[in-house]
């Protein structure tokens, strides 16, 4: 196929079996997770390109009855059918999606629409509970009934008219159980694969959201973040991630690790998703002027650089083909009007010895309470009984570690750790706060991932990467956005803002990708083979 993809080639030919009942790709199948075949629909415009399409565009289709979110539920539908089995990204969809899809339909033909999500098919880290699909961070232990409610931002979607299209694989309990695990597998799901290379890793706990959106199996994805767990997928995978300001998006709900730095965010292959996409997890809490997230219908502007101060933070570290990506990337961004200064925040040694101690306390508080209001094991004790007496637990690496440590360690009660959490708050945010008042930055900007490495269950992870910490500590904004590749490997941007500024960072973001201009690189994925 060379390096069209056949993503839009897939729904035209969809598209076409809908209006003329002559077979598409996949019509004498079953729907997955319907129970029968796709329903009918009246499309008059066949071109939709997945991978490149935004949310914008699909309303503006359906609003003129061009486009129904039926025939857009079951392509991504198909596709999952048809490209899963390779990436194992996806767990399990939702048996009502195309009714969800079809009650948008009715409410679009009514006019009576509820917002820029209403239609829109959305995939769920499977951490973030459902009450009528199990969650289950990726553990035998939580694979029994469902949770008796929703989580918060799952209302919040379901409200908006979005379609909850399934369930998306993670590193198991979001990679914080064993000390040398292995990203993106779970006992539920398997090993998920980095889309552009097979037995390449896809990166951090929100594995399955960022692959799955880097194969166009869903318009857009929520995955969640302690540290590094949207930014480094999305950037790994060459999709956009948002991790919110802390408290933006409400923590009920999700399999926790501490509440002192979890959040859930919004990824997708474009910054104008990931803000729509915001607005709606976060209760339109996070607007800018105007009441705007932040990029809407209108493409980004030309000029949305010029005069922007950003502070380069290199990370040499990561290597020199990252590096040479950053150097392209600055001066791609100056070319653009903006001036780029290279920055080192501070404190990040002591960031680094602080931060893992205090998450054990705070995970042995929090996973307890979650625990409690779920069946199977009760406390932590109980799990790490649990993952001792199931060999399947243990087929990718054995280790539980951090459970071991989390159970041992002292008590958020204490004084040792209250006293931990407050240098960590305080440093974090002054790494930020005193690096980007110096140099009179919009943003600081920095690798978001290295290239990704070979999957190796016995090696473990090979992820150490800075620069989602500072944020993530602070409970700042940050923002992964396509920069380039190394081979063929995506390398993202992280951009990195003040607290509570996601509606600026989020329009910085969306000036940035449309200097780069890198998600909009043809998107054929040449390990996945022809069914892309």
């Amino acid at each position: 196929m060379g390096k069209r993809s056949t993503a839009a080639m897939t729904v035209a030919l969809v598209a076409a079996s809908l209006v003329t009942g002559a077979p598409g790709p996949s019509a004498q199948a079953d729907v997955p997770g319907t129970g029968g075949p796709p329903p009918a629909g009246s499309l008059r415009t066949l071109g939709v390109d997945l991978d490149r399409v935004t949310i914008p565009e699909l309303q503006r289709r359906m609003a003129d009855g061009s486009l129904t979110s039926s025939a857009l539920t079951t392509v991504y539908l198909q596709r999952i059918e048809a490209v899963n089995p390779r990436i194992h990204a996806v767990l399990r969809t939702d048996p009502t999606a195309l009714r969800q899809a079809a009650a948008s339909d009715a409410r679009h033909r009514r006019g009576e629409t509820r917002g820029p999500l209403d239609g829109i098919p959305v995939l769920l880290k499977d951490n973030v509970n459902t009450r009528d699909m199990p969650t289950t961070a990726g553990s035998l232990a939580l694979a029994g009934r469902p949770p008796g409610a929703d989580a918060a931002l799952v209302t919040r979607l379901r409200d908006a008219g979005a379609v909850i299209l399934g369930k998306t694989n993670l590193s198991e309990w979001a990679n914080f159980r064993a000390a040398k695990p292995t990203s993106g597998w779970s006992a539920v799901g398997g090993q998920t694969n980095n889309p552009y290379v097979l037995d390449r890793n896809p990166c951090g706990s929100s594995s399955g959201s960022a692959a799955a959106l880097a194969a166009s199996l869903s318009q857009v994805a929520i995955g969640t973040e302690t540290d590094g767990s949207i930014v480094c997928p999305a950037g790994m995978n060459g999709v956009v991630g948002h991790k919110p300001s802390l408290g933006l998006v409400s923590q009920a709900g999700v399999v926790p690790i501490s509440a002192e730095q979890d959040t859930a965010g919004p990824m997708a292959r474009n910054v104008t998703d990931a803000a729509l996409t915001l607005a709606v997890l976060s209760g339109g809490r996070a607007t800018g002027p105007g009441g705007s997230v932040g990029p809407t219908d209108r493409p980004a502007n030309a000029d949305g650089l010029r005069g922007r101060r950003i502070g380069l933070w290199r990370l040499p570290s990561l290597g020199p083909r990252v590096d040479a990506v950053m150097t392209r990337t600055a001066e791609k961004l100056r070319a653009a009007g903006a001036e780029v200064v290279e920055v080192t925040p501070p404190h990040q040694e002591r960031l680094a010895a602080l931060e893992f101690p205090a998450l054990l306390s705070e995970f042995h508080r929090e996973i307890d309470a979650y625990l409690a209001t779920r069946e199977g094991p009760r406390d932590l004790a109980a799990l790490i009984e649990f993952n001792r007496t199931h060999p399947a637990e243990r087929t990718c690496f054995a280790g539980q570690e951090l459970f071991e440590q989390a159970l041992a360690a002292p008590p958020t009660t204490s004084p040792e750790y209250r006293a931990m959490r407050a240098e960590l708050k305080d440093l974090s945010r002054r790494s930020i706060d005193e690096t980007m008042a110096a140099h009179h930055l919009d943003a600081i900007a920095s690798p978001a991932n290295p290239p990704a490495w070979t999957t190796d269950c016995a090696r473990g992870d090979n992820d150490v990467i800075p620069s989602s910490t500072p944020a993530a500590v602070a409970g700042y904004p940050s923002l992964s956005v396509p920069a380039g590749f190394v081979g063929e490997l995506p390398v993202g941007l992280l951009l990195i803002g003040g607290d509570h500024q996601d509606a600026r960072l989020l329009t910085l973001g969306a000036a940035v990708e449309h200097r780069l201009d890198a998600w909009r690189a043809p998107r054929y994925l040449p390990s996945v083979g022809p069914d892309m």
